[in-house]
Protein backbone atom coordinates (compact mmCIF):
# COMPACT_ATOMS: atom_id res chain seq x y z
CA UNK A 1 0.00 0.00 0.00
CA UNK A 2 1.02 3.72 -1.00
CA UNK A 3 1.52 6.23 2.20
CA UNK A 4 -1.38 7.81 1.04
CA UNK A 5 -3.25 4.70 1.35
CA UNK A 6 -1.66 3.58 4.98
CA UNK A 7 -2.41 7.17 6.36
CA UNK A 8 -5.99 7.15 4.99
CA UNK A 9 -6.14 3.91 7.02
CA UNK A 10 -4.96 5.27 10.28
CA UNK A 11 -7.10 8.14 10.11
CA UNK A 12 -9.86 5.87 9.57
CA UNK A 13 -9.19 3.90 12.53
CA UNK A 14 -8.81 6.60 14.63
CA UNK A 15 -12.11 7.78 13.51
CA UNK A 16 -14.54 4.60 14.24
CA UNK A 17 -12.14 4.08 17.46
CA UNK A 18 -13.27 7.44 18.39
CA UNK A 19 -17.26 6.58 17.33
CA UNK A 20 -16.85 3.56 19.50
CA UNK A 21 -15.39 5.40 22.50
CA UNK A 22 -18.09 8.05 22.39
CA UNK A 23 -20.68 5.19 22.15
CA UNK A 24 -19.77 3.54 25.72
CA UNK A 25 -21.69 4.66 28.89
CA UNK A 26 -20.94 4.91 32.30
CA UNK A 27 -20.92 2.34 34.76
CA UNK A 28 -24.75 1.41 35.18
CA UNK A 29 -25.48 3.61 32.52
CA UNK A 30 -28.11 1.90 29.80
CA UNK A 31 -26.73 3.36 27.08
CA UNK A 32 -25.80 0.42 24.12
CA UNK A 33 -22.11 0.45 23.20
CA UNK A 34 -21.96 1.03 18.72
CA UNK A 35 -21.08 -2.85 17.93
CA UNK A 36 -21.43 -2.19 14.03
CA UNK A 37 -18.83 0.48 14.51
CA UNK A 38 -16.86 -1.58 16.86
CA UNK A 39 -17.25 -4.34 14.12
CA UNK A 40 -15.84 -2.11 11.36
CA UNK A 41 -12.62 -1.39 13.55
CA UNK A 42 -12.06 -5.29 14.13
CA UNK A 43 -12.26 -5.52 10.38
CA UNK A 44 -8.98 -3.25 9.93
CA UNK A 45 -6.96 -5.78 11.27
CA UNK A 46 -6.54 -9.72 11.02
CA UNK A 47 -9.36 -11.29 13.00
CA UNK A 48 -11.27 -14.47 13.05
CA UNK A 49 -15.44 -14.71 14.08
CA UNK A 50 -16.58 -17.27 16.54
CA UNK A 51 -20.07 -17.89 17.44
CA UNK A 52 -20.10 -19.37 21.59
CA UNK A 53 -23.39 -20.10 22.78
CA UNK A 54 -25.18 -16.23 22.44
CA UNK A 55 -21.74 -14.91 22.40
CA UNK A 56 -20.20 -12.91 19.69
CA UNK A 57 -16.60 -13.59 19.73
CA UNK A 58 -13.57 -11.49 17.78
CA UNK A 59 -10.40 -13.72 17.80
CA UNK A 60 -7.91 -10.85 17.40
CA UNK A 61 -4.53 -10.89 15.79
CA UNK A 62 -2.82 -13.19 13.12
CA UNK A 63 -2.81 -16.81 13.26
CA UNK A 64 0.57 -17.27 14.27
CA UNK A 65 0.57 -14.67 17.59
CA UNK A 66 -0.50 -15.06 20.54
CA UNK A 67 -4.43 -14.23 20.15
CA UNK A 68 -6.79 -12.64 22.26
CA UNK A 69 -10.67 -12.35 22.60
CA UNK A 70 -12.81 -9.53 22.36
CA UNK A 71 -16.72 -10.18 23.39
CA UNK A 72 -18.71 -8.00 21.05
CA UNK A 73 -21.17 -7.02 23.94
CA UNK A 74 -21.66 -3.46 26.18
CA UNK A 75 -18.66 -4.27 27.97
CA UNK A 76 -16.29 -4.79 25.22
CA UNK A 77 -13.59 -7.24 27.13
CA UNK A 78 -10.81 -8.82 26.47
CA UNK A 79 -9.92 -12.18 27.59
CA UNK A 80 -6.53 -14.25 26.94
CA UNK A 81 -8.53 -17.32 27.47
CA UNK A 82 -9.66 -19.76 24.72
CA UNK A 83 -13.64 -19.15 23.40
CA UNK A 84 -14.61 -22.11 25.43
CA UNK A 85 -13.39 -20.28 28.64
CA UNK A 86 -14.81 -17.26 27.72
CA UNK A 87 -18.47 -18.79 26.84
CA UNK A 88 -17.94 -20.73 30.29
CA UNK A 89 -17.43 -17.21 32.34
CA UNK A 90 -19.93 -15.06 30.02
CA UNK A 91 -22.74 -17.56 29.35
CA UNK A 92 -22.52 -20.61 31.90
CA UNK A 93 -25.32 -23.07 31.74
CA UNK A 94 -27.05 -24.07 35.47
CA UNK A 95 -25.25 -27.23 35.18
CA UNK A 96 -21.94 -25.51 34.68
CA UNK A 97 -22.56 -23.33 37.42
CA UNK A 98 -23.33 -25.82 39.84
CA UNK A 99 -19.36 -26.63 40.06
CA UNK A 100 -17.70 -25.39 42.71
CA UNK A 101 -14.36 -24.72 40.18
CA UNK A 102 -17.06 -23.24 37.41
CA UNK A 103 -18.35 -20.85 39.93
CA UNK A 104 -15.34 -19.55 41.37
CA UNK A 105 -14.15 -19.12 37.10
CA UNK A 106 -17.82 -17.17 36.65
CA UNK A 107 -17.47 -14.53 39.70
CA UNK A 108 -14.04 -13.58 38.87
CA UNK A 109 -12.01 -13.24 35.63
CA UNK A 110 -9.49 -11.63 36.82
CA UNK A 111 -7.45 -14.15 35.95
CA UNK A 112 -7.63 -13.82 31.70
CA UNK A 113 -9.51 -10.53 31.46
CA UNK A 114 -6.97 -8.21 30.02
CA UNK A 115 -8.85 -5.18 29.34
CA UNK A 116 -12.65 -3.84 28.95
CA UNK A 117 -15.03 -0.69 27.17
CA UNK A 118 -12.47 2.05 26.23
CA UNK A 119 -9.05 0.52 27.55
CA UNK A 120 -10.05 -2.50 24.89
CA UNK A 121 -10.68 0.00 22.12
CA UNK A 122 -7.63 1.90 23.07
CA UNK A 123 -5.58 -1.41 22.78
CA UNK A 124 -6.96 -2.17 19.39
CA UNK A 125 -6.48 1.10 17.93
CA UNK A 126 -3.02 0.71 19.25
CA UNK A 127 -2.64 -2.51 17.52
CA UNK A 128 -3.94 -2.07 14.46
CA UNK A 129 -2.02 1.61 14.03
CA UNK A 130 1.22 -0.30 15.34
CA UNK A 131 0.93 -2.55 12.27
CA UNK A 132 0.94 0.20 9.38
CA UNK A 133 4.07 1.81 7.79
CA UNK A 134 3.41 5.39 8.38
CA UNK A 135 7.13 6.27 7.16
CA UNK A 136 7.42 8.88 3.93
CA UNK A 137 9.32 10.88 2.00
CA UNK A 138 8.65 14.58 0.06
CA UNK A 139 7.20 12.56 -2.52
CA UNK A 140 4.74 11.50 -0.84
CA UNK A 141 3.48 14.64 0.34
CA UNK A 142 3.86 15.78 -3.56
CA UNK A 143 0.98 12.94 -4.17
CA UNK A 144 -1.40 14.56 -2.01
CA UNK A 145 -0.63 18.16 -2.89
CA UNK A 146 -0.79 17.25 -6.45
CA UNK A 147 -3.73 14.98 -5.85
CA UNK A 148 -5.38 17.95 -4.18
CA UNK A 149 -4.54 20.57 -6.94
CA UNK A 150 -5.95 18.34 -9.66
CA UNK A 151 -9.57 17.91 -7.22
CA UNK A 152 -9.55 21.36 -6.96
CA UNK A 153 -8.90 22.22 -10.39
CA UNK A 154 -11.82 19.53 -11.57
CA UNK A 155 -14.32 21.01 -8.58
CA UNK A 156 -13.76 17.90 -7.02
CA UNK A 157 -14.75 18.97 -3.55
CA UNK A 158 -14.45 15.33 -1.86
CA UNK A 159 -10.58 15.12 -3.34
CA UNK A 160 -10.08 18.45 -2.17
CA UNK A 161 -11.04 18.08 1.45
CA UNK A 162 -9.29 14.67 1.77
CA UNK A 163 -6.39 15.85 0.65
CA UNK A 164 -6.79 18.65 3.42
CA UNK A 165 -7.42 15.69 5.83
CA UNK A 166 -3.90 14.11 5.09
CA UNK A 167 -1.84 17.32 5.70
CA UNK A 168 -4.12 17.79 8.83
CA UNK A 169 -3.43 14.51 10.05
CA UNK A 170 0.25 15.09 9.91
CA UNK A 171 0.27 18.87 11.02
CA UNK A 172 -2.13 18.19 13.80
CA UNK A 173 -4.19 20.11 12.64
CA UNK A 174 -7.86 19.74 13.53
CA UNK A 175 -11.31 20.97 12.77
CA UNK A 176 -12.57 24.79 13.79
CA UNK A 177 -14.29 25.06 17.00
CA UNK A 178 -18.14 26.29 16.59
CA UNK A 179 -17.44 30.10 17.19
CA UNK A 180 -14.81 29.48 13.75
CA UNK A 181 -16.80 27.48 11.75
CA UNK A 182 -17.94 29.05 8.55
CA UNK A 183 -21.37 27.57 7.03
CA UNK A 184 -20.81 25.57 3.64
CA UNK A 185 -16.77 25.76 4.36
CA UNK A 186 -14.16 22.91 5.81
CA UNK A 187 -12.31 25.04 8.01
CA UNK A 188 -8.83 23.57 9.81
CA UNK A 189 -5.70 24.87 11.63
CA UNK A 190 -3.41 24.18 14.36
CA UNK A 191 -4.47 24.38 17.74
CA UNK A 192 -3.16 27.25 19.48
CA UNK A 193 -3.86 28.65 23.19
CA UNK A 194 -3.55 32.24 24.36
CA UNK A 195 -2.05 33.29 27.33
CA UNK A 196 -5.43 34.69 28.74
CA UNK A 197 -6.80 30.78 28.18
CA UNK A 198 -8.62 31.21 24.75
CA UNK A 199 -8.74 28.90 21.78
CA UNK A 200 -8.00 29.35 18.86
CA UNK A 201 -6.22 28.23 15.46
CA UNK A 202 -2.91 29.43 13.55
CA UNK A 203 -3.06 29.42 10.90
CA UNK A 204 -6.67 29.06 9.54
CA UNK A 205 -7.18 27.17 6.24
CA UNK A 206 -10.25 27.76 4.84
CA UNK A 207 -12.29 25.48 1.54
CA UNK A 208 -15.58 27.09 0.43
CA UNK A 209 -17.48 23.85 -0.58
CA UNK A 210 -19.83 25.72 -2.81
CA UNK A 211 -17.20 28.08 -4.20
CA UNK A 212 -14.81 25.63 -4.44
CA UNK A 213 -12.33 28.40 -3.14
CA UNK A 214 -9.12 27.57 -1.35
CA UNK A 215 -7.19 29.59 0.91
CA UNK A 216 -5.30 30.21 3.97
CA UNK A 217 -5.30 33.30 6.53
CA UNK A 218 -2.24 33.35 9.10
CA UNK A 219 -3.07 33.73 13.16
CA UNK A 220 -3.74 33.86 15.54
CA UNK A 221 -7.46 33.57 15.63
CA UNK A 222 -9.50 33.01 19.09
CA UNK A 223 -12.73 32.21 19.57
CA UNK A 224 -13.19 35.66 21.13
CA UNK A 225 -11.59 37.81 18.19
CA UNK A 226 -14.91 39.12 17.02
CA UNK A 227 -13.02 41.35 14.31
CA UNK A 228 -10.80 38.79 13.09
CA UNK A 229 -13.84 36.34 12.99
CA UNK A 230 -15.28 38.27 10.90
CA UNK A 231 -12.64 39.44 9.17
CA UNK A 232 -11.96 35.60 8.37
CA UNK A 233 -16.10 35.58 6.91
CA UNK A 234 -14.64 38.07 4.57
CA UNK A 235 -12.05 36.43 3.38
CA UNK A 236 -13.98 33.10 2.79
CA UNK A 237 -16.78 34.83 0.87
CA UNK A 238 -14.66 36.61 -1.31
CA UNK A 239 -16.04 40.27 -0.13
CA UNK A 240 -11.84 40.77 1.04
CA UNK A 241 -9.01 39.78 -0.21
CA UNK A 242 -7.66 36.13 -0.08
CA UNK A 243 -3.43 36.67 1.46
CA UNK A 244 -3.21 33.01 0.45
CA UNK A 245 -4.99 31.19 -2.05
CA UNK A 246 -5.28 28.46 -4.39
CA UNK A 247 -2.93 25.71 -5.02
CA UNK A 248 -0.27 28.26 -3.04
CA UNK A 249 -2.06 26.59 -0.29
CA UNK A 250 -1.59 23.10 -0.31
CA UNK A 251 2.19 24.02 -1.05
CA UNK A 252 2.36 25.68 1.87
CA UNK A 253 1.40 22.68 4.03
CA UNK A 254 3.36 20.79 2.40
CA UNK A 255 6.43 22.72 3.33
CA UNK A 256 4.99 23.09 6.99
CA UNK A 257 5.19 19.28 7.01
CA UNK A 258 8.74 18.69 5.98
CA UNK A 259 9.70 21.50 8.37
CA UNK A 260 7.94 19.91 11.44
CA UNK A 261 9.77 16.80 11.50
CA UNK A 262 10.85 14.65 7.77
CA UNK A 263 9.49 11.63 7.66
CA UNK A 264 7.30 11.41 10.67
CA UNK A 265 3.48 11.79 10.49
CA UNK A 266 2.14 13.63 13.18
CA UNK A 267 -0.48 12.65 15.87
Amino acid sequence: MSFKENLLKKIEIDRLAAKVMDSIGSPGSDRKTDRETMRLLIQMGPHDVRKERDLELYILGPDDAGREILVLDNELAIYSTTAEDVALRKSPTLKEMLSIRNAVKILNDKDVKICKKEDSVRRIRENLIKGIDLSFSVSDLEEIENDGNASLERMYSEGVIQSLTLFAELLGYLPAPKPLAISQCHVIGGPVRKASGEQGLDPVVIYHIIHNALMLIEGPIGIFDKEKIEEMHQIASGRKKRPKEGAAVFSILKEAVILKKPGQPGG
